[in-house]
């Protein structure tokens, strides 16, 4: 197959192919035609090797740095990781050469090196994963405080940048527009969705719920922001307040604040319902979540998780599960009728409807099979591929990228 364009894409947040919607962007884009050259950090455990090829796609990855807790070593991993990926970016565009950058936050810092190459012709997509400020303020930093309008002016130094900017919703796309002043077509909604080859609808393993009769699972990365804390403070009012001790409870992920979950859960004498798992392969997720009678999105209010999309919803949907998550504009887009919502922030009323899902079988199937429904229809990784390759006609220059931008708005508004 003729190469259609050379491309690289920059991610600093997980290493790919961990990064699950930076893989599905690079091999529909590899299926497509492009040359994809990807540089990452390096994982904990897996996938350490500084150079790998897989389905077509070079990789190149650096040591990560030491999880950063502090200002100044979120500084030192911004400045380390930015030097890491200038230096191998050097190498790519000696060795295989590329013709579009595609730069992923966070962080928004990646502009400077895209500007330097667009000086060589190079075209540059930003591909708006998250929204940088809101979650700094999220994680408890002060809102319009230094820090947070330096990620405001690096974030709209991005967004001016780019040729063409990749965002995950509606309300991201709003942000481009208004904060950033992208001009609408310059924008492409590119949702994450499930990949339906990876995922696979399994038969329940009764085991799996440790001798009690339901099973309740999370899945996501841990981090401050992520509200697991609000979980674990649900199931302690579920198994302490109201005494229910047949719930097994199955945390899936890893994450800076997986340890510290780990230990507050000893401290609320919770070791017997919840299980920490770690990071899991693909046929443990689908094992687990094929068992799963309830899945949970305890991600609490804030002005980021309420404009985010969490992709652990639809990979909840697509295996038919009922949901109970927080009252958030992009939770309720996502799931619909196949979630129960309960007021932010509220963890006896997340708790209860829980409580009262898993007393309610039928309301549970119905909830399950409409979710997986709109899945397969709607939010599959599928129904976002036109966008991402319309996204890449129109940086490329190539005519055809109008009228496909067009069509996916109509079907968008028709959704």
């Amino acid at each position: 197959m003729e190469t259609m364009a050379r491309v690289l894409i920059i991610v600093q947040n997980l290493p790919v192919p961990l990064d699950r919607r930076v893989w599905l962007e690079a091999t529909t884009l590899a299926r497509a035609g492009y040359g994809v050259s990807i540089i990452c950090p390096m994982g904990k455990t897996k996938y350490r090797a500084g150079h790998e090829k897989l389905e077509d796609i070079d990789i190149y990855r650096y040591p990560a740095p030491p999880e950063a807790d502090s200002v100044p070593g979120y500084l030192f991993e911004f400045v380390y990781c930015w030097l890491m990926t200038a230096f191998l970016s050097l190498q790519v565009w000696l060795t295989r050469g590329f013709d579009v950058i595609q730069a992923c936050n966070p962080p928004e810092t990646y502009f400077v090196l895209a500007s330097a190459y667009k000086l060589l012709g190079k075209r540059f997509i930003f591909d708006h994963h998250d929204l940088s400020p809101e979650m700094y303020e999220a994680k408890g930093g002060k809102k319009g405080g230094l820090l947070c309008r330096l990620l405001l002016l690096f974030e709209r130094l991005t967004f001016q940048t780019a040729d063409v900017v990749m965002t995950t919703n509606e309300s991201y796309k709003q942000v481009a527009l208004e904060r950033g002043g992208v001009p609408a077509e310059r924008i492409f909604v590119v949702r994450s969705g499930p990949d339906l080859e990876r995922l696979q609808l399994m038969a329940p393993e009764v085991e799996l719920k440790q001798g009690r009769p339901y099973l309740g699972c999370y899945l996501g990365e841990m981090c401050r922001q992520d509200g697991i804390e609000y979980l674990l403070h649900a199931i302690k009012y579920i198994v302490q307040d109201l005494g229910r001790r047949d719930v097994t409870f199955v945390l899936m992920g890893g994450g800076p604040d997986h340890e510290h979950l780990r230990q507050l859960t000893r401290a609320m004498g919770l070791e017997e319902q919840v299980t920490f798992t770690g990071r899991v392969t693909d046929r443990d997720l689908c094992r687990y979540l094929s068992t799963a009678d309830v899945c949970f999105d305890p991600d609490p209010y804030s002005e980021w998780a309420d404009r985010s999309t969490m992709n652990k919803i639809m990979e909840y949907m697509y295996f038919a599960k009922p949901i109970v998550a927080f009252d958030l504009k992009e939770n309720r887009f996502s799931a619909g009728d196949a979630a129960i919502y309960a007021r932010p922030n509220h963890v006896e009323e997340f708790a209860m409807i829980a409580m009262r899902l898993l007393g309610d079988t039928d309301r549970r199937r119905g909830m399950g099979q409409r979710g997986r429904e709109r899945v397969q229809t709607k939010l599959a990784w599928e129904y976002s591929k036109p966008a991402l390759l319309a996204a890449y006609m129109a940086v490329l220059n190539r005519p055809q990228c109008q009228w496909m931008h067009k069509r996916i708005s109509t079907a968008r508004e028709n959704q």
